[in-house]
């Protein structure tokens, strides 16, 4: 794969979408389990599908091993040492759910400088969108320790070195169906950062009920909408357009980065929520509207969770368009079968009225 080549529209039918940043790289592939484990290599088969079929401008910018000094700003030193210990290493697991193979801690500094490198190309332009299909996945991992199926906190970690550059105000959307409680742990008690999360809830990882509101300094830009389990389109659109939007327009972001989880589907294997395609679409297009207006349309698509290959092609393809298409995108008001309870929403708006303008 080559650094970067001139910007092309794919293969896709229809309109070419607006150019687009790309981070992928094959050395990603390595980090494999040693049995069938749902974090696996044929999720980025299908993100890569998904990509490759759009009628899309992209510019793939080349991954690159993110530094101790880059991956330091969010996790403890100690953790970065052991964890190279292990690379190269026979597979093995850090917890129940966590493996590494040999390849597994290049790929995951791959992710997080990836990632990085992305970053730093929207922050020069021209090109102010991107789409990072890393793995392994970042969000649950701690400061400490991994956690989740993930080693490094690719978003944090990129999050952490805009700042560095001088970005005042980063917005981090997590929509992934697991709660980011490795994303929210590492900005608890920063202002700069505001971490927003829709989740099923109670799940996997246990955090992220709505009177997490961050601490200190950060009080308030910590904003968790937990779900109960079932909730689809129209649960999701309340939950954006009622709590996480208005925050996110108050805040006004000079970079977006989104925890891009397609587990929220109907598909999904490992929960319970009802998500289209479209109402992924519906939330990137929602996200972009936020950064096309206050961050000179900056922002990052990163994928986290999604373990439904038809499900995570099909979800990742309409967010990839909604981010990219500035077309308003319509959303049905709800589908047969869905649990729509909007008392989540109410709690939620409720504690983030103690600290926004906003309801």
């Amino acid at each position: 794969m080559p650094p970067e080549s001139e910007p092309r529209p794919s293969t896709g039918a229809g309109r070419t979408l607006a150019a687009s940043l790309l981070v992928d790289d094959p050395r990603f592939d390595a980090h494999a389990p040693p049995a069938y484990h749902p974090e696996r290599p044929e999720r980025l088969v299908a993100a890569r599908a998904a990509v490759r079929k759009l009628p899309l401008a992209w510019t793939e910018v080349l991954a690159r091993e993110a530094t101790d000094d880059e991956i330091g700003r969010v996790h403890d030193a100690r953790y970065v040492e052991a964890l190279g210990k292990l690379r190269g290493q026979p597979a093995s697991h850090i917890d129940p759910d966590t493996y590494v193979a040999p390849g597994s801690v290049e790929a995951a500094r791959l992710a997080a400088g990836g990632l990085i490198a992305m970053v730093d190309a929207i922050l020069d332009g021209p090109i102010a969108k991107g789409v990072a299909l890393l793995r392994p996945p970042g969000h649950h991992a701690r400061p400490r320790r991994a956690m989740g199926f993930c080693l490094l906190n690719n978003i944090a970690i990129a999050a952490a070195h805009a700042r560095a550059r001088g970005v005042s105000r980063v917005l981090v959307v997590d929509w992934d169906v697991h709660h980011g409680n490795g994303t929210q742990e590492m900005f608890w008690k920063d202002p700069h950062v505001l971490f927003t999360s829709t989740h099923q809830f109670p799940f996997y990882p246990g955090t992220g009920d709505a009177d997490e509101i961050g601490e200190g300094d950060g009080r308030g830009f910590t904003v968790n909408v937990p779900l109960h389990a079932h909730g689809g389109d129209a649960t999701y659109r309340a939950a954006f357009e009622r709590v996480i939007l208005p925050v996110a327009d108050e805040f006004k972001p000079e970079l977006v980065l989104v925890s891009a989880g397609f587990d929220a589907a109907a598909r999904d294997p490992l929960a319970e929520m009802e998500v289209s395609s479209e109402g992924f679409g519906w939330m990137a297009r929602a996200v972009a509207d936020i950064a096309d207006k206050h961050a000179k349309g900056r922002m990052a698509l990163v994928l986290e969770g999604g373990y439904d290959l038809v499900a995570l092609e099909a979800g990742l393809a309409d967010a990839t368009r909604g981010m990219l298409d500035p077309t308003p995108r319509q959303l049905a008001a709800g589908r047969m079968g869905e649990v729509f309870d909007d008392d989540d929403v109410d709690r939620a708006l409720a504690e983030a009225k103690q600290s926004w303008p906003i309801g």
